[in-house]
């Protein structure tokens, strides 16, 4: 035996090397490690993301005798000497560093994230609780406390959800990823995501609340990434779901995957078609991925990754109150059209030097493209049939971001230093004016060389800089300081068109050039800490400042149901989070509580303003800064394994419950009195689901209800507009089940969404798909059948 501080031989004939992709399991308390495949490169190894408890060590070395052996993790460091026999020679020491890892719970140190001290959220989507061959939004996120999620349709085309008061359009107030590179249109100056990976694609959801400012973006809601699979466990490995459903519904996703010894790959396919469960609202989906990992050595490794989706969907278009009140699936609408083709490329480099360095550099570029044509006069109005309005998006983004984690001991015991850079360039060229009158699916300008509304580019630039430090002061507290400096500018080139209309007829048209530019440098501060109450509990507490700079893509565009300000200013504030979490009763109940407050500083909201349109007198809602404004709430999550906690032996039965349920309030602090004290849009004061999940041997069942109470959706309060573009969305309740057969290489399901058929809506659109009120999706059955086929190693 050999002490980890004493002199260690360098030539022992053993190393265990734990990575991203080393191969060690922990499968009901059997930790497996495997060191038969590593080179021997240090005799200490640190193996990092433990739960601490009670394991069962499995350690497998050629040449040596398998060792089992029962081990007790305690925070912090651990030291393990082993003795293998029969060679009579020492063992060099393993060094174990506990953390908390199991059922994706959070972790200290996420591959480069520091994930320690922050509200932070893992989701490894499960096809028993989840209908995901449609991306259902409620139940893929029912982990996550707080969210406000509109339903525009039932195909998961698109992901709208905001949390703590934040609109949920797009996302746009999350940093939205894919394996840690940006997806979204254009990160300063339009930052909504068109593109949703595939559920069935994606290996785990990391979710981490405003404090994800410091390391990832100055973004309110925070972070939200998307971990794809990357590879298959056997050297080839091909999977097919094929889902049938309501209103004609069609999904097909095909993976191929595998992993040889320096490679990995992972690919797939998956189309969608439908009809939609409203008139003119067909649609059809095609989205490609391929992702490509190259072992250079035992240190590093590179990938490539590249990923295609388009999508045409026909948009019903919105309804007046009355009119949902008579029948909330009719349309109004037939000739609105909505077309996005997005295409990512991304190489991803990873090198790790000793046991104490680690770097990530990722180069990433997006060229993509959306436009809509249709009618956007009010719900309450008839189609005109008249020439319809286009709007044109090209983006071409190019970025670069690099992360270097540092270990090292402080008094010690094992810190995190992590720091790095990012450089992007965001190009957006943003088109308006008139397209043919008819009802197909053209996208064509009648005038393409000068359109007749805007014509704009938005050339944006953005350089940062940050750093964390995570450290302990004892064995049981950690503090997180960190530091993001920002350099941002976005600049706006082009022309818009002043016109004045009377009688239907134009009398006036004036076209008028237009160049702005806004540069800003800022710091953004965080500090976190948390305290270990008990291995498996904690308190944390999370301070992080925030920022949002004004979208110029919004100012210029023209919309007769909204009037923008065309002095917006850029909003800031900050997050506070303090929690409590962890594993209760035997880690049978797993807790997450938090406590939160959001200060929103100059805050971007719609109220109302009077305007002349064809020589009327009309109220219109009207985007500015409303001023201060702040929120604050409870976000709470309770999941409980029955089994576990009761000790029963009926091995073959799993039972499992949830709740999540959140409280907020927010309201306006400003100088204008007709906003101040008002609530602020898009909070939703109590958001519950709960749910359980039981299964027997191979089959499964599991249900979810989801309630929101009523939520308000401009700065006035208005509950009612005759326009319907702006009022209350009234509270609902939903229920889903998932039932089925699941027996590894073959599953089947039926899933029934809103088993009671309940009329609601989540949405009132001031644009597309609207505008007017969006209704949800009533009740719909889908039926999916999924199979796989693979070859050994």
């Amino acid at each position: 035996m050999v002490s980890c501080f004493e002199g260690l031989a360098q030539s022992a004939n053993l190393a265990v090397r734990i990575s991203d992709t080393v191969n060690y399991k922990k499968v009901q308390g059997l930790l497996l490690l495997d060191s038969s495949s590593y080179d021997v490169q240090s005799p200490i190894t640190i193996i990092e993301s433990l739960e601490p408890g009670r394991y069962q060590m499995m350690f497998i070395c050629e040449g040596y005798q398998t060792v089992n052996q029962i081990i007790v993790l305690n925070p912090g460091m651990n030291r393990l000497m082993l003795h293998l026999s029969p060679a009579s020679q020492q063992v060099d020491s393993v060094i174990v560093r506990a953390r908390i890892n199991r059922d994706n719970r959070p972790t200290a140190i996420s591959g480069l994230t520091i994930c320690a001290t922050k509200k932070v959220e893992f989701i490894a989507p499960d096809h028993r609780k989840v209908n995901i061959s449609t991306n259902n939004s409620r139940q893929v996120y029912q982990s996550i406390a707080g969210l406000n999620i509109w339903e525009n349709d039932g195909s998961g085309i698109q992901l709208n959800i905001g949390s703590r008061g934040l609109d949920p359009n797009r996302t746009s107030n999350f940093n939205t990823r894919q394996n840690g590179y940006d997806i979204s249109a254009d990160a300063l100056g339009y930052p909504e995501s068109y593109y949703t990976p595939p559920i069935a694609a994606v290996e785990q959801i990391e979710m981490i609340r405003g404090a994800a400012s410091l390391q990832f973006g100055p973004h309110f809601g925070g972070l939200l990434n998307f971990k794809l699979k990357s590879k298959e466990d056997e050297k080839l490995r091909v999977r097919q779901n094929l889902s049938f459903g309501s209103f004609n519904y069609f999904q097909s996703f095909t993976s191929v995957g595998g992993s040889t010894e320096n490679q990995d790959y992972y690919a797939f396919y998956q189309r969608k078609t439908g009809q939609g469960y409203r008139p003119n609202s067909g649609f059809e989906q095609n989205t490609v991925y391929l992702s490509l990992k190259q072992k250079l050595n035992a240190a590093s490794s590179i990938s490539f990754q590249f990923t295609h989706m388009d999508y045409l969907a026909q948009q019903p278009g919105g309804l007046t109150d009355m009119e949902y009140a008579q029948d909330p699936y009719q349309s109004k609408r037939d000739r609105n059209w909505f077309d996005v083709n997005w295409n990512l490329y991304a190489v991803d480099y990873n090198l790790k030097w000793g046991n104490q360095w680690k770097l990530n550099a990722k180069l990433f570029a997006l060229d993509a493209s959306r436009s809509s044509v249709g009618d956007l006069s009010r719900p309450n109005r008839p189609d005109s049939y008249r020439e319809r309005n286009l709007i044109s998006g090209n983006f071409q983004n190019l970025g670069m971001e690099t992360r270097v984690l540092k270990s090292f001991r402080l008094r010690g015991h094992l810190s995190k230093f992590l720091t790095g850079f990012r450089a992007y360039k965001g190009f957006n060229h943003s088109r308006q004016g008139f397209a043919d009158n008819t009802n197909e699916a053209h996208f064509s300008f009648l005038n393409p060389n000068n359109v007749s509304i805007s014509d704009y580019t938005f050339p944006g630039y953005n350089l940062a800089f940050f750093m964390e430090d995570l450290f302990y002061i004892n064995e049981k507290w950690i503090v997180n300081p960190g530091l993001r400096m920002e350099y941002i500018q976005t600049n706006a080139n082009g022309y818009y068109t002043n016109r004045l209309v009377s009688g239907g007829r134009v009398i006036f048209e004036e076209q008028v050039e237009d160049a702005r530019s806004n540069t800003r440098y800022f710091p953004l501060f965080g500090l976190g800490t948390s305290y270990k109450l008990k291995p498996n509990i904690e308190l944390l507490a999370n301070f992080t400042q925030n920022y949002r700079s004004i979208n110029f893509s919004d100012m210029t565009m023209s919309n007769p149901n909204l009037v923008i300000d065309q002095d917006l200013q850029d909003e800031n504030g900050y997050n506070i989070d303090l929690g409590f979490r962890g594993k209760l009763f035997n880690e049978s109940v797993w807790v997450d509580y938090s406590l939160y407050y959001l200060n929103y500083k100059n805050r971007i909201g719609v109220g109302e303003m009077e305007v002349e349109q064809n020589g009327v007198n009309q109220l219109l809602a009207f985007r500015t800064n409303i001023g201060d404004a702040y929120s604050y709430g409870l976000e709470s999550f309770v999941e409980c394994d029955w089994v576990k906690l009761t000790g029963s032996k009926l091995k073959q039965w799993k039972l499992n419950s949830f709740v999540n349920y959140s409280y907020t309030q927010g309201y306006y602090k400003t100088a204008m009195s007709q906003f101040d004290g008002n609530q602020i849009e898009f909070l939703v004061p109590h958001i519950l689901k709960t749910g359980v999940m039981t299964a027997y041997k191979n089959y499964f069942f599991s249900y979810q209800f989801s309630y929101q109470s009523e939520q308000f959706t401009d700065a006035t309060n208005a509950e009612f507009v005759a326009d319907a573009t702006r009022g209350l969305i009234p509270s609902f309740g939903i229920h889903d089940v998932n039932l089925g057969y699941d027996k590894g290489d073959l599953s089947v399901k039926l899933s029934v969404n809103n088993i009671f058929n309940t009329a609601y809506f989540t949405r009132r659109a001031l644009s597309y798909p609207g505008p007017g009120i969006i209704t949800a999706e009533p009740r719909a059955f889908y039926l999916s059948v999924s199979y796989s086929v693979a070859t050994k190693k």
